[in-house]
C-alpha cells in the first residue's frame, strides 16, 4: 500500500496521465497497423486467387501436352530448360514493422526463343503449359513477399493489442484504486481536522 500523503497522490495521477496517453498512442498504432494489415490482405488474396486460376489451366494444357508429347519428352524438355533463379531480398520498415520484401532479378515468364530447345517441335499445349507454370513461380515470388508481410504485421498487431490490454485493464484499474483510497483518506484526515479546529475554537470562546 503507498503512503497515502499528498505527494504520492500527485505522482499517482501524474503516472495515470502518462498511461493515458501511451494508451491513445497504443490505440493510434493500433488502428494503422490494421488498416495497413487490410490493404497488404487485399493484393495477397488476389494473388492466391490468381494461382487458383493458373494451376488449374495449367494441369489441363499438361495433361493435353502428355497426350500429344508423351511423358519422357516432356521430362526432358524440362532438364534442358532448367535454370537458377535469382532473388533479391530487402529488409523493410513499415510502421516500427520490419520485414523481408522478395523480388526477382528477371522475369520468370521466358518466350520459347529463351528455353534452350527446338520450339517448333512440340505442340502449342507444350509451350501453353511452360508459360502458366512460369506464371505461377512468378505469382508465388509475389505471394511470399506478402506473407512476410502480413505474418510480421499480424504478430505487432496482437503485441500491441495485448499491452493496450494489459494497461487498460490491469494497471488504469490498480491506479484508480489507489488514488480514489488516498483521495478518500485524505479528505476524511481534512474532516477530522477541521472538526478539531472548530471544537476548539467552540472550546476556548
Amino acid at each position: 500500500m503507498i503512503h497515502p500523503t499528498r505527494t504520492n497522490l500527485l505522482k499517482l495521477k501524474e503516472k495515470k496521465q502518462s498511461i493515458d496517453a501511451a494508451v491513445l498512442i497504443l490505440k493510434a498504432r493500433r488502428q494503422a497497423l490494421v488498416r495497413e494489415f487490410i490493404q497488404s490482405t487485399r493484393p495477397f488474396l488476389q494473388t492466391r486467387s490468381v494461382i487458383k486460376d493458373i494451376y488449374s489451366k495449367a494441369l489441363v494444357e499438361l495433361q493435353l501436352s502428355l497426350g500429344h508429347e508423351g511423358h519422357d519428352f516432356i521430362e526432358a524438355l524440362a532438364a534442358v530448360s532448367r535454370r537458377q533463379i535469382g532473388l533479391r531480398i530487402e529488409q523493410c520498415n513499415l510502421l516500427g514493422v520490419k520485414y523481408k520484401e522478395v523480388s526477382t532479378s528477371e522475369s520468370m515468364i521466358r518466350s520459347p526463343e529463351e528455353r534452350n530447345y527446338d520450339y517448333r517441335n512440340p505442340t502449342p499445349h507444350l509451350e501453353e503449359t511452360f508459360d502458366l507454370f512460369e506464371k505461377i513461380v512468378e505469382e508465388i515470388i509475389k505471394l511470399a513477399a506478402f506473407e512476410s508481410k502480413l505474418k510480421r504485421l499480424a504478430d505487432r498487431i496482437i503485441r500491441v493489442t495485448r499491452k493496450t490490454r494489459i494497461l487498460e485493464e490491469r494497471i488504469l484499474p490498480c491506479l484508480n484504486k489507489q488514488t480514489k483510497t488516498i483521495s478518500q483518506y485524505l479528505c476524511e484526515r481534512e474532516l477530522e481536522a477541521h472538526f478539531r479546529l472548530k471544537k476548539f475554537k467552540e472550546m476556548h470562546t
